[in-house]
């Protein structure tokens, strides 16, 4: 644990690690929708997420061409794990300083095995009872305290307006709407837990900083895809490839090249977020993916037609890019694809429902206004979408980092899952003209 000094709490943390500074207390981003790491929130602009130097370095190092279709990486930022006096835990980031974090530098990559290998475990309890005697100081020893320990103050730090649905593997509606998106509390609760049981060996951790590509949407429709027909980097062990590759042959990444990892979709006639997770992605047969995809383009009242071409034109600029980068691989990483839901487009669509429900009762309105045609939206503004591709801890090309496998040409496996749904997206518009 870190030593702390106390001062004010706002947008900063309850307790300092260095005397004299503020630190940023960190929330869970209440959009995220896949992957294994916590994403939390920095700030407005920023969020941040648990550093692997590959990745760093690889963001460091990006062609040019390619910073369009990823975040902007902002920098390091130490984090401290700390307790606070009503037995939460909290992580709190602080400037990074170099002299600092050298217990990690010394040992950055022996590091992940052991925290990719509890990634693994979302989907099980968290090894509560092992690690009861690492943290007596914040809570009881009793199953309920410890659970409490893990568990951010959510509903105090972090709220949507708009509530969250996750769809069960039933399609059915879960009964319960909370105020964010369920797996990035799942990812969180994960994370703590994992710092937790490590905190007797190291203070500081180092996060990334990344560009929070949803700030500039009101009501963020994010899908989570994992491109690529091979999940497993270079330097996976046997039992990994093995394990990664049994994944891929048994959902659309092997047929398609891509698989649903995550998704939420905001829905106009219920006011609320509809959301999936990669569970359901892996399950799904083309069909299914298509389905997947149709449902992410439907607003609840009408398929959004008018996100195809502005969507279809990222897709096809992102695949001219990623074909001209030899030696490129990009393993393992997700491409995530955002609309608004509630754009200028749909405020004129709901007032156009609402107009024609008058009509349905008044009829004694003026012929102007029972013209159907007189109030139809203008489809000159195309709707604002954005595509990036992030997640690059397993990433590589022709002299990074002195890596001994060198591939040739560009990412063909990553270009097959564009080209996929680039395909299946046409056909869709193609359909629904």
């Amino acid at each position: 644990m870190c030593v702390c000094q106390t001062m004010e709490v706002g947008k900063y943390g309850k307790n300092a690690s260095r005397a004299g500074e503020r630190g940023v207390l960190l929330e869970p981003f209440i959009h995220q929708v896949g992957g294994h790491s916590s994403m939390m929130r920095y700030d407005d602009h920023t969020v941040c997420k648990p550093l692997i130097s590959r990745e760093q370095r690889f963001y460091e190092s990006l062609p040019p061409e390619m910073k369009e279709f990823t975040p902007e990486y902002k920098g390091v930022v130490s984090v401290c794990f700390e307790g606070d006096s009503d037995g939460y835990i909290n992580l709190v980031a602080y400037p990074y300083v170099e002299s600092e974090a050298l217990e990690q530098d010394d040992m950055p990559e022996r590091d992940q095995p052991r925290r990719k290998h509890s990634r693994r475990s979302l989907h099980r309890s968290s090894s509560v009872g092992e690690h009861k005697e690492e943290r007596p100081s914040l809570a009881n020893d009793n199953p309920e305290s410890i659970q409490e320990t893990k568990s951010p103050k959510v509903e105090l730090h972090i709220h949507s307006d708009v509530p969250f649905q996750m769809l069960d593997g039933n399609s059915g509606l879960s009964s319960e709407k909370i105020s964010y998106n369920p797996w990035s509390l799942r990812c969180h609760k994960q994370q703590l837990s994992r710092m937790r049981s490590e905190s007797k060996d190291r203070k500081l951790y180092k996060f990334l900083l990344l560009e929070n590509v949803v700030h500039h949407f009101r009501f963020p429709c994010v899908l989570d895809l994992k491109m690529g027909t091979r999940q497993h980097g270079d330097d996976a062990s046997e039992e990994k490839a093995a394990r990664q590759m049994k994944k891929c042959e048994q959902s659309t990444s092997a047929t398609l090249g891509v698989r649903v990892c995550g998704m939420q979709v905001y829905q106009l006639d219920t006011g609320h977020y509809l959301c999936r997770n990669k569970y359901y992605g892996r399950g799904l047969s083309i069909e299914g993916f298509r389905n997947a995809l149709y449902q992410y383009l439907h607003n609840g009242l009408e398929l959004r037609k008018d996100l195809f071409e502005p969507i279809l034109t990222k897709l096809r600029s992102l695949k001219a890019v990623l074909e001209r980068q030899a030696s490129y691989r990009f393993y393992s990483s997700s491409l995530l694809i955002i609309y608004d839901g509630k754009d200028n487009r749909a405020g004129m669509f709901m007032e156009r429902r609402a107009e024609m429900r008058l009509k349905r009762v008044d009829t004694s309105l003026p012929e102007s206004l029972q013209d159907d045609s007189s109030t139809e939206p203008s489809p000159s503004a195309l709707p604002k979408v954005d595509v990036r591709m992030i997640d690059f801890a397993h990433s590589t090309f022709k002299g990074f980092r002195d890596d001994p496998t060198v591939h040739d040409g560009p990412d063909m496996g990553y270009v097959f899952g564009l080209e996929s749904l680039i395909n299946i997206m046409e056909q869709m518009r193609e359909e629904n003209q």
